[in-house]
């Protein structure tokens, strides 16, 4: 058995693959970052390049 250890960010529009030991947690939701787990309200983007979110 194989456990997962990356999946995609939890932001809609966002393509980034996070580790899970990395992600940023929230309402069990895993992000790449804190302006994917704020929803984009203070931040623009997720600073990661080629990630148009």
């Amino acid at each position: 058995m194989t456990s997962v250890t990356q999946m995609k960010c939890a932001c809609e529009p966002c393509l980034c693959v996070v580790s899970l030991e990395d992600a940023i947690q929230k309402d069990g939701k895993f992000y790449c970052s804190q302006a994917c787990a704020e929803g984009h309200k203070t931040m623009k983007g997720c600073a990661h390049s080629g990630c148009g979110c």
